[in-house]
């Protein structure tokens, strides 16, 4: 038996004393190494510093206003929401919570990343063995990091769970207070009636993403999504290897190449994927907008004047993108923008104007296969046609 036999193929740095003990320590962790995303998820949520508890005074004046938003949503959408629950958590609990709603997702994320196969070019180019290696290695750990620091990202600014449209297996409504009470200081709003906001919003997304018309739909849109990913081994080489030593600090640059998750997992959008786009867009908008739309209709009978002035807050806060709502819109496939937000609450108004509101929003709730197509987000009329047949 030779003295150092050859490497194996899923272990390409064997040889590599330094690398062989990375791989090594990597090796058996799954498609994505959990106790990464947790701890990049805190991290996030705290910034590293002692978090305090939930402030009592806070919890308590929420839940004396749920009953209003409540009443006011149920009964506008004709929605029984008198069972469901909520909870106030502080960011930390928020992010541990949304990593486990979202598991499932994350793991086809996952597994799509690291299904790439190695082509017959490859098997014979030392360094595409080597990329390809390395990618297979750091893969769990870096997609572990990346998804926990969009969840604690996401955390320091949610108000609940419905600020990302994607539904979660879990009837309570978990509101992160301190983000609630910081953004009425920052905007000058009385604490009260940015509760109430905050209420009507997340039992509209309730209702709306907990319809037969949504959930069930947008879920699958989702997984699909990111199931289709194609890794790419050798992104990482080429994406370095067009960096311009000359200009700029060469450090940074490789910094932020590699601080790009889609770049260093070699995460590439396939044909599916863009075949794809159009419909899940239209589909977030619509959810998006429809949710929009029961708000504003609830928050002008229970907030009063500063409905309007809260809607163009979180609307300003929803425009200034932050690296976790790029890593959703690339990753994820949910773009949560302005011009999103347009096309949806366009749809829906429309919709209501030749219908009615109890009739569009009954339309819009029930069914099955109702999700407006690109071509119906555009004209709601064509949709209506479509649904009025079926």
């Amino acid at each position: 038996m030779a003295d150092n036999p050859e490497p194996q193929p899923e272990d390409p740095f064997r040889g590599i004393p330094f690398l062989g003990d990375i791989a090594k320590a990597m090796s058996g962790q799954g498609p994505i190494n959990w106790d990464a995303a947790r701890q990049f998820a805190q991290l996030g949520a705290t910034g590293g510093e002692q978090e305090p508890n939930v402030d009592p005074a806070s919890r308590m004046a929420l839940e004396a206003l749920v009953p209003i938003a409540q009443m006011h949503v149920g009964d506008l959408t004709s929605s029984d929401l008198t069972g469901v629950d909520i909870v106030t958590l502080s960011r930390s609990q928020w992010a541990a919570d949304t990593l486990d709603s979202y598991r499932p997702l994350f793991t086809d994320l996952a597994t799509a990343l690291s299904g790439g196969d190695t082509t017959e070019d490859d098997a014979t180019d030392p360094m595409a063995q080597m990329m390809a290696g390395l990618s297979k290695m750091m893969a769990p750990a870096m997609l572990g990091m990346a998804v926990g620091s969009m969840v604690g990202d996401l955390s320091q600014r949610s108000f609940g769970i419905h600020d990302l449209p994607i539904p979660r297996n879990d009837s309570r409504l978990k509101l992160v207070g301190s983000n609630i009470d910081a953004f009425a200081r920052q905007w000058e709003i009385p604490a009260d009636e940015m509760r109430l906001w905050v209420l009507a919003h997340e039992f509209a997304g309730h209702a709306v993403l907990g319809s037969a018309n949504f959930s069930s739909p947008l879920s699958t849109m989702v997984r699909q999504y990111v199931a289709a990913f194609r890794p790419d081994p050798e992104a990482v080489m080429e994406k370095l290897g067009g960096l311009d030593p000359s200009t700029g600090d060469p450090m940074e640059a490789i910094q932020q190449t590699l601080g790009d998750p889609t770049i260093l997992l070699g995460a590439v959008s396939s044909a599916e994927q863009r075949e794809m786009e159009p419909r899940l867009d239209a589909t977030v908008a619509a959810v998006v907008g429809f949710t929009d739309w029961i708000v504003d209709a609830v928050s002008v009978r229970v907030v009063g004047g500063s409905a309007l002035r809260i809607a163009e807050a979180v609307r300003r806060q929803r425009v200034e993108q932050s690296p976790s709502d790029v890593f959703v819109h690339r990753l994820l496939g949910i773009r949560l923008d302005d011009d999103q937000v347009r096309r949806g609450k366009q749809f829906v108004q429309g919709v209501v104007d030749r219908v009615g509101d109890d009739v569009a929003i009954e339309m819009l709730l029930t069914g099955t296969d109702r999700c407006p197509t690109p071509s119906e987000i555009e004209a709601p009329g064509l949709w209506l046609a479509r649904v009025s047949e079926s």
